[in-house]
């Protein structure tokens, strides 16, 4: 009895120690750096990712800044890795490489070691600069239609898959996290076209660069390697005693007659468009479990007056039954076009501005510091100075998007259906 109670205990010990170090790989105040090639390059995921940082908070006041540059490699990157993107001081980095590692076509002994090789230097540099939380993403995938046609598609997807490997491996070996992007992006590829046909593309027109609906497959792979929970909040509705709790990030202002006036400092993450569009993150979040692992802002009702009830949040309302309303709706997913679709476009668009920056400020400005200091030495001081300059430029943008995102006060009608 004792065993199996001491057993008991150090299991409980060990789910502990793996769920608290799962928190740990975003914290409160982390600079995070996410890095890769023309695909990073598009700002899309890497926005995806800023805006959920922002707005969904896993944590707080967490900066992200984009390192993507079009046709690079995990063997380029690492050369350049130092000057361009360690000076910022990332506490956390991404790195999504693969795509040009591959060389468009079967993998060869030669290229594979270079990526394997690449990666390592790339952790390597990392934590000598004491980045804390490494994750190793990996490629995607190409188009099946888009990509050359359906036979070099296949070719190269499995290309990328044996790179995808590779990049788990060398993630494992050092004890650091691994994304990885290429399963659900296949996974949601061949789920979306059978729904909406060839023509919808998930890597892109090219067959190569995704519109925002593969963008947020991506996002999300990159998220649940940081260890996202996907808590937004609950907001618990007693109707029999006309009363609401919220959880943290949400205050209940009032409650009457079945309305319940609220105020959320954290959002639900908000998609939008057409979903038969590519370029639309709507159609997409039916293809990958973005909702259920990353996105739950819940609302539970008890003592529901009628078998089934209309819940109305914002300009929308749907029926729910009573079943439903006691065991609770995820109102993020249940709700696409809800009270914080506008503001979450405001900030949006703010992170844009920020990471529109930063690429020219590493591909102009960044990365050349080295060869102006090597023309003029004797101009050290001022090529440092136009350095701090601009990085200070770029914090300043980082402060308006966060300050973009302000409490939203939204109302929850609840009525009986008779």
């Amino acid at each position: 009895m004792k065993t199996k109670w001491l057993i008991a205990l150090s299991l409980t010990v060990i789910l502990q120690v793996v769920a608290a170090a799962r928190e740990q790989l975003i914290q409160s105040g982390d600079m995070v750096a996410v890095i890769g090639d023309s695909i990073t390059e598009q700002k899309q995921y890497s926005v995806f990712i800023e805006d959920y940082l922002l707005m969904c908070q896993p944590a707080e006041r967490v900066q992200v800044a984009q390192f993507g540059w079009g046709g690079e490699t995990a063997a380029g990157f690492q050369k350049r890795m130092r000057n361009d993107t360690l000076r910022f001081k990332p506490m956390l980095i991404t790195t999504c490489f693969g795509m040009n590692d591959g060389g468009y076509g079967p993998l060869t002994k030669e290229r594979a070691d270079l990526y394997r090789t690449s990666q390592q230097q790339i952790i390597d540099k990392a934590k000598k600069a004491n980045v804390r939380t490494i994750i190793v993403g990996s490629p995607g995938c190409v188009d099946t239609d888009k990509f050359r046609g359906p036979k070099f598609a296949t070719v190269y997807n499995k290309t990328l898959g044996e790179l995808s490997d590779i990049a788990r491996d060398v993630a494992e070996a050092n004890g650091v996290a691994f994304a990885d992007v290429h399963t659900p992006m296949m996974e949601a590829m061949g789920k979306a076209k059978a729904k909406y046909g060839h023509e919808y593309h998930v890597a892109g027109p090219d067959g190569v660069h995704p519109d925002a609906n593969g963008h947020l497959v991506m996002a999300y792979a990159f998220l649940k390697a940081m260890g996202c929970d996907g808590e937004i909040g609950e907001i618990k509705v007693d109707l029999g005693a006309n009363k609401a709790t919220a959880s943290h990030g949400h205050k209940v202002l009032s409650s009457q007659n079945g309305n319940f006036e609220i105020e959320s400092s954290r959002y639900p993450f908000c998609f939008h468009g057409n979903p038969k569009s590519t370029s639309a993150t709507a159609g997409m979040m039916e293809f990958v479990p973005f909702n259920d692992e990353l996105n739950r802002l819940t609302l539970t009702v008890e003592n529901a007056p009628s078998e089934n009830c209309k819940v109305t949040w914002g300009g929308s309302s749907k029926e729910f039954s009573r079943d439903q309303l006691a065991k609770g709706i995820n109102l993020a997913a249940e709700f696409i076009d809800n009270p914080f679709s506008e503001p979450f476009r405001k900030v949006e668009a703010a992170v844009r501005k920020q990471q529109e920056y930063e690429t020219g400020l590493v591909k102009s400005v960044i990365t050349k510091l080295p060869d102006f200091r090597k023309l003029v030495p004797e101009e050290a001081a001022a090529i440092d100075k136009i350095a701090e300059t601009a990085l200070r430029h770029d914090k300043d943008l980082f402060e308006s998007a966060a300050t973009t995102v302000r409490p939203v006060k939204h109302t929850l009608m609840i009525e009986a259906i008779k």
